[in-house]
């Protein structure tokens, strides 16, 4: 059964594009929603979406989670995948419906992720039916990067920082060679000297590729 995802939404009554952000673990849609206020300058057309996750975060109750970390929080293998599967399909459902709302092909639409949200995002986008305009991943990982299964293959740009203590710095290239290798187009870009967190540069880079992938799908 699918989970309705809660979003507020920033941007023109009428756009021309969208942007959907996806949390990390333990935080919210607002907690990246506010990248919106940068960004909408140099993209003043784009709509902002940032929903919260379905499910409340174990670790921290104020936040949500797309799926339990077993290291972490003490859920199982069974429990962390079974659940990634039915975020998988709520974010799914949710872009299908912010592109009917909104009235726009799937080649308007990107999505920007935060470490547990990137990880969703590498997963979501290449499992769609009509490939969107690009994916930014800052500071994750892919899933399985022995198996990547993929419908379409979006451009995506990977950003992390090279003192992340969370995710480590390694899984950028892991995953860069990965998809890759499965045919995807990859950008990457090293916030020097940054945690698990996104640095003004890491910012500007993405603003640079979902300016780039908008216009080249306009």
């Amino acid at each position: 059964m699918l989970r309705e995802l809660k979003s507020e939404r920033k941007g023109p009554a009428k756009a021309d594009s969208v942007v959907v952000f996806l949390h990390g673990y333990g935080a919210d849609g607002a907690d990246l929603l506010g990248l919106a206020d940068p960004l909408a300058p140099h993209l003043p057309g784009a709509a902002f979406y940032a929903p919260n996750a379905p499910e409340r975060c174990v670790n921290n109750p104020m936040g949500y989670q797309w799926f339990p970390i077993p290291w972490m929080d003490g859920s199982s293998e069974e429990q962390a995948r079974s659940s990634a599967t039915q975020s998988f399909n709520d974010i799914n459902a949710f872009l299908d419906k912010v592109l009917t709302d909104e009235g726009l092909p799937a080649s308007r639409l990107a999505v920007v992720g935060f470490s547990q949200g990137t990880m969703m995002a590498l997963a979501v986008a290449p499992q769609r039916e009509e490939a969107i305009a690009g994916v930014v991943g800052f500071s994750g990982r892919l899933l399985d990067p022995e198996n990547v299964a993929a419908r379409v293959r979006p451009p995506i740009l990977l950003v992390h920082g090279d003192q992340d203590p969370v995710v480590p710095f390694e899984s950028m290239s892991v995953a860069g060679e990965a998809l890759q290798k499965a045919g995807f187009t990859v950008y990457g870009h090293v916030m020097k000297g940054t945690g698990h967190g996104i640095s003004p540069d890491g910012l500007s880079v993405a603003l640079a590729f979902l300016k780039e992938r908008f216009a080249a799908t306009e």
